[in-house]
């Protein structure tokens, strides 16, 4: 679920409002269920092999509970792995046929006893219940992109990079509902090296483009829009190890490198992850920031991300059929808490976002054209808009509202195409003076050009206060003049005159190599 950074107490009443709303549509959809007559399908639970079980709990006693003190992810692994092979083992070959079944019994009586020691106030890793792990954040690791972030969170690590473009970045969507495009995005990446496996990749997975949505809902209300900063923004998150909770790493990690980049956010976002060891509703605990193995064993994995203002971002999953509302209130204030510690953590590392962007990030420019105009800037074929972006070395992406974004290196350069494209608007008025360029020489005088679609006459007799014979002699095609504007005719045509910005010289004077 997605939220426009709503405190907890609003966030619980939209809960118990849509409670209540939904037990209308349960109640449709029982009738539904009746009325087309379908039963239900019965799943048969496998049957139990008591007397395996009573053997094996004669090789394991008081052997488990040791298995469950803390220690780092892949050690416990390991001797658990070969806990299990020693004992199948020591039951010798008349329980040969039996391993998977044995290792299966073993398995449950170590989630058993977590649970057990977890009611007790004592987690896997040995933290208490609401204690964060461990954070350590680096930032500006990677030279060439926008923007980088390395956030680690006890075993749990993202590597979040940002790369900035412009109009043509964005991403196209061909939905239901017609083509559109997108903006800001988010990527989560979940390799296989993350969690100590070597598989093949073959594409994304549903997880991978679920976490990413998550950590995208989470992130998307901070963003700029796109008057104050006319980027595409992508956000990559690459997930180097994990142990829980790889997606609210994501999130913060997200948030750091944007900052880093010099994305201007409006507030920082953290996430965690929220685990539930429920026996009864009145024998349970609440722990923040989940392992893996929590996530496992455990009743709920509740993800909430937000600022310090509201949540942004939620998602549950339950093993259990429900939960007490009285329980919801208590782990959304437990993740508040935990969620103003990150929030605390990332804010010392990095207190603000850059000043600039990086070098290596595009310059960028916005300019906008008459509708009526557009065509006449592209040109032909498209020969006026690739002139441009060829001499100019830039990309000019062209609304069909007349909205212009420029991408380039050069921010001179981008500069002057923004102020080519803005002069499309300009409206001549009759007694101003104008930069123009001589476009054309004929006999009776020049034209030139104020401003593109923009051009008129300096008749002959307008070049010089003095006599001119030849066009030629005051000036050339290409030439940059002054001229002002001494009338618009009544068929719109620019009547220019360049010697009315000249002083006038006296009367009597006479034109340079006169005789008397």
């Amino acid at each position: 679920g997605e939220a426009d950074f709503i405190s907890e107490e609003d966030f619980l009443s939209a809960i118990q409002y849509a409670f209540e709303v939904i037990k209308d549509i349960i109640k449709l959809q029982n009738e539904l269920v009746a009325e087309c007559g379908v039963a239900k399908r019965v799943v048969v639970e496998p049957e139990v092999n008591v007397t395996l079980n009573e053997a094996v709990d004669k090789f394991i006693d008081g052997k488990i509970s040791p298995l469950n003190d803390p220690k780092v992810k892949f050690d416990r692994y390991e001797d658990i792995r070969s806990f299990k092979s020693s004992i199948i083992e020591e039951m010798g070959d008349d329980y040969a046929d039996d391993g998977r079944a044995i290792s299966s019994y073993i398995d449950d009586q170590i989630t058993a006893d977590l649970r057990k020691r977890t009611l007790a106030g004592k987690r896997a890793d040995g933290r208490n219940l609401t204690t964060v792990r461990d954070i350590a954040i680096d930032t500006a690791l990677l030279p060439r992109v926008h923007g980088s972030s390395l956030f680690t969170r006890g075993e749990t690590q993202a590597l979040a990079t940002i790369t900035l473009g412009g109009k043509r970045d964005e991403q196209m969507l061909d939905n239901i509902e017609g083509l559109t495009y997108k903006r800001n995005m988010l990527h989560y990446n979940f390799p296989s090296f993350c969690v100590g496996e070597a598989r093949m990749r073959f594409s994304l997975s549903r997880r991978e483009v679920g976490h990413g949505n998550l950590a995208e809902r989470a992130i998307r209300g901070v963003l700029p829009s796109f008057d104050d900063f006319p980027y595409t923004i992508r956000v990559v998150s690459e997930v180097l190890e994990s142990n829980g909770s790889s997606s609210m790493a994501t999130v913060c990690g997200g948030i750091i490198a944007l900052m880093d980049a010099g994305v201007p956010i409006k507030n920082p976002v953290a996430g965690v992850a929220m685990g539930l060891i429920m026996e009864d509703e009145d024998n349970y605990a609440i722990l923040t920031d989940i392992l893996g193995t929590e996530d496992h064993l455990g009743d709920m994995d509740f993800k909430v991300a937000g600022t310090r203002d509201g949540i942004s971002a939620i998602q549950m999953d339950l093993k259990i059929n429900g939960l007490p509302i009285e329980l919801m209130k208590n782990a959304l204030q437990q993740a508040k808490e935990a969620r103003l510690h990150i929030l605390d953590v990332m804010e010392e590392a990095v207190p603000s976002v850059r000043p600039t962007l990086s070098v290596h990030a595009p310059k960028i420019g916005k300019a906008s054209l008459p509708v009526d105009r557009i065509g006449d800037f592209i040109g032909p074929g498209g020969k006026n808009i690739k002139a441009v972006q060829a001499d100019y070395e830039c990309d000019v992406n062209v609304e069909e509202d007349g909205l212009c974004v420029i991408l380039g290196q050069d921010q001179e350069k981008i500069d002057y195409v923004v102020a080519l494209i803005n002069s499309y608007n300009m409206k001549p008025e009759a007694g101003a003076t104008y930069d123009a360029e001589v476009v054309k020489i004929m006999d009776f005088g020049c034209f030139v050009k104020i401003a593109p679609g923009k051009e008129g006459l300096v008749h002959i007799s307008s070049l010089n206060w003095n006599r001119v014979e030849k066009v030629t002699d005051v000036v050339k095609e290409g030439e940059m003049v002054k001229v002002k504007l001494m009338e618009i005719d009544d068929r719109g045509r620019l009547n220019f005159s360049m010697k009315a910005l000249m002083e006038r010289p006296p009367r009597d004077s006479k034109p340079e190599g006169s005789h008397s």
